[in-house]
């Protein structure tokens, strides 16, 4: 089963903390192995300086990877997050972010997953995360 957007959204809907739907994260694209989402600019997530704060970057490639390996499973099932490593590049302000995650294993028990964070129409990533999962059901 190929998951579109929409599963995506209901994915974040259903299963997300208040806060992490508060970012405003939506799916922009679902693949059998990736996901893109969209963390729309707020004034509200920006640090000293006008920047995107990291927290903010961090949980949203967090949730990329849950919906990446949700699509490469074709469906949400319990997981958790087991380790995520984030490098942040360049600042982003004043513009949307595109999290796109990228699963580059799906094992029985684990999940890798790549994810970039690039600012909307920007050439060149801002920040990158690698996530290990373990899938719990």
């Amino acid at each position: 089963m190929s998951l579109q957007p929409a599963d995506g959204d209901a994915i974040l809907r259903d299963n997300f903390a208040p806060w992490v739907l508060d970012l405003g994260l939506r799916v922009e694209e679902l693949g059998p192995r990736h996901a893109t989402l969209r963390l729309p600019w707020s004034g509200r997530l920006a640090r000293e300086g006008g920047g995107m704060s990291g927290q903010a970057l961090m949980a949203a490639a967090d949730t990329a990877t849950v919906i990446a390996i949700s699509s490469a499973k074709g469906g949400f099932g319990p997981m958790t997050t087991v380790q995520q490593s984030t490098s942040f590049q360049r600042p982003i302000a004043g513009s949307d972010v595109l999290v796109a995650a990228r699963v580059t294993k799906l094992g029985r028990t684990l999940a890798f997953t790549e994810v970039t964070m690039t600012a909307d129409g920007a050439g060149e990533p801002a920040a990158h995360a690698t996530t290990v999962y373990a899938i719990l059901g």
